[in-house]
C-alpha cells in the first residue's frame, strides 16, 4: 500500500509542478501583453496647482482612506465572527445541502454589508459636505441595498458550481469549478455594457467625430460611444471602456461633458478609454482574474476541510472569509497591474491625439473637480492606486520625447472647478 501511495504522490506532485510552472508563465506573458511606458520624471505639484487646493484635496482624501481602512477592518472582523459561529444558523435550515450554503452565502455578504453601511454613510457625508457628493442619504443606502441583488446572485450562482461539484469530486471541484468561473466572468465582461444604467448614445457632432476618427486609427470599429447620467449623484467626472468584440463601448459621464473641460480635453479622455478597447484591456482583466481563481480556489478547498470541504454547507462561511482576505493580500500587486495598463492607455491616446497640452490639462481638471489629490503619499497607492497619481501622468514623456513635460502654467484651482 506504501508503494502504491508513493507511486500515485509523484505523478500528482509533478502536476502540480507542471500546473505552477503553467500558472507563472501565463503571468508573466499577461504581464508583457500590456507595454510599458517610460517613468514619468518627478515634477513638484506646486507647479500644477495651488497651495490652498493641495491642502483642501489631500484633507478630502486623507479622511476617504481612514474610512476605507476602517471599513477593511471591519470587513475582516465580521467574516472572522461569521467564520467561526456562521454555520450554527444552518441548524434552521430544510433547503438542503446546496440551498443551505447558497443561504448562508447570501446571509455572509447581508451581514457585511450592514457593517460597512455606517462607513458608507460617512463616505457620502464627507462628499456632500466637499460639493462631490449630491446622493441623499436614504437614496444612498437604498441603492447600495438593490446593489446587493447583483452580489446575491453571483454568491448564489458560484457557490451552486462549486458546491454542486464538490459533491462528487470532493478535494478537486476547484479543477473543473475555476473554468466555469472564467467563462460567466468573460460573459459578465461581454454584457457590462448593457448593465450601465441611465446611458444615451453621444449626441455631440464633433466628439462623436472625434470618435470615430479614435476608433479608426486603433482599429476599434464599431464601437459604441455612451453617455451616462450621473450628475444627480456626483460633480465628479470619468469614463471608462467596457466589452469586446461587438459589444466594446465608451461610457462618458456627463459630468465630463460640462462646461468644466474643453473639446481637446475630452477628446482626449476619448482616447484614453478606445485605447482600453484597443489593447484588449477588458479580456486581460477577465485573464487575471482567472489567474487569481486558481490558487484561490485550491487554497479555499484545502482550508475549509476542516468542516468537511465544501461539499458541505458549514464550510461556506470559511469560504467566504478566505476568498474577501485572499483578495486583500493581492490588491496591491493587482494595482501595480492596473496602473501599468493604465499607463499604457495614457501612452497610446498621446500618439493617436498628438495633443499632450490638452492631455495634461484634463488630468488637472480631473484632479481640481473631484478633490483627487494629485499627489498622495508613497503609500496609498498600495491600497488604493488603480491609477498613476495625477502627477505621474502629468509629467510622463510623450511619445517622441524623450524629455520631460512642457512648461506648465500656474493654476490657482477653486474647489471643484479647474
Amino acid at each position: 500500500m506504501r508503494r502504491l501511495a508513493s507511486r500515485l504522490v509523484r505523478p500528482a506532485t509533478l502536476a502540480l509542478l507542471a500546473g505552477g510552472a503553467l500558472w507563472l508563465w501565463a503571468a508573466v506573458t499577461l504581464w508583457n501583453a500590456t507595454a510599458s511606458v517610460p517613468d514619468a520624471p518627478s515634477l513638484s505639484p506646486e507647479r500644477f496647482f495651488s497651495s490652498s487646493f493641495l491642502e483642501s484635496s489631500a484633507s478630502f482624501e486623507r479622511f476617504l482612506v481612514i474610512d476605507g481602512l476602517l471599513a477593511i477592518v471591519t470587513l475582516v472582523c465580521v467574516l472572522v465572527l461569521y467564520a467561526r459561529r456562521g454555520h450554527h444558523l444552518m441548524r434552521e435550515s430544510a433547503a438542503g445541502r446546496i440551498g443551505t450554503g447558497m443561504l448562508l452565502g447570501m446571509l455572509g455578504f447581508g451581514v457585511v454589508w450592514l457593517a460597512e453601511l455606517p462607513f458608507g454613510l460617512a463616505a457620502v457625508w464627507w462628499g456632500r459636505r466637499h460639493g462631490v457628493s449630491h446622493q441623499g442619504y436614504v437614496e444612498w443606502i437604498v441603492n447600495s441595498f438593490l446593489g446587493l441583488g447583483s452580489t446575491f446572485l453571483f454568491i448564489a450562482l458560484a457557490l451552486a458550481i462549486a458546491m454542486g461539484l464538490a459533491g462528487p469530486l470532493r478535494r478537486w471541484w476547484w479543477v473543473a469549478a475555476t473554468p466555469l468561473f472564467v467563462g460567466l466572468a468573460l460573459l459578465f465582461a461581454f454584457v457590462s455594457p448593457y448593465l450601465a444604467p441611465d446611458t444615451s448614445p453621444l449626441r455631440e457632432r464633433g466628439l462623436i467625430a472625434d470618435a470615430r476618427a479614435l476608433e479608426r486609427s486603433e482599429g476599434v470599429e464599431g464601437t459604441r460611444f455612451r453617455v451616462e447620467d450621473v450628475d444627480r449623484y456626483t460633480t465628479a467626472p470619468n469614463a471608462e471602456a467596457r466589452g469586446f468584440g461587438p459589444t466594446r463601448t465608451v461610457i462618458l459621464w456627463n459630468t465630463l461633458l460640462g462646461k468644466d473641460f474643453k473639446h481637446s480635453e475630452i477628446r482626449a479622455v476619448l482616447a484614453h478609454e478606445v485605447a482600453h478597447l484597443a489593447h484588449d484591456d477588458p479580456l486581460k482583466s477577465v485573464g487575471w482574474m482567472a489567474l487569481f481563481l486558481i490558487p484561490a480556489a485550491a487554497l479555499i478547498e484545502l482550508l475549509t476541510r476542516s468542516r468537511g470541504g465544501l461539499a458541505r454547507p458549514e464550510a461556506v462561511p470559511v469560504a467566504l472569509l478566505v476568498l474577501v482576505v485572499l483578495q486583500l493580500l493581492v490588491t496591491p500587486f493587482f494595482n501595480t497591474v492596473s496602473r501599468r495598463v493604465e499607463a499604457s492607455a495614457d501612452w497610446s491616446a498621446l500618439e493617436a491625439t498628438h495633443e499632450p497640452a490638452a492631455a495634461r490639462a484634463a488630468f488637472r481638471r480631473l484632479s481640481t473637480t473631484s478633490k483627487s489629490s494629485p499627489d498622495p503619499p508613497a503609500w496609498t497607492p498600495i491600497l488604493y492606486g488603480s491609477h498613476p497619481t495625477i502627477m505621474q501622468r502629468i509629467g510622463r514623456p510623450t511619445p517622441g520625447n524623450g524629455s520631460g513635460s512642457a512648461e506648465p502654467r500656474r493654476r490657482s484651482p477653486a474647489p471643484g472647478r479647474c
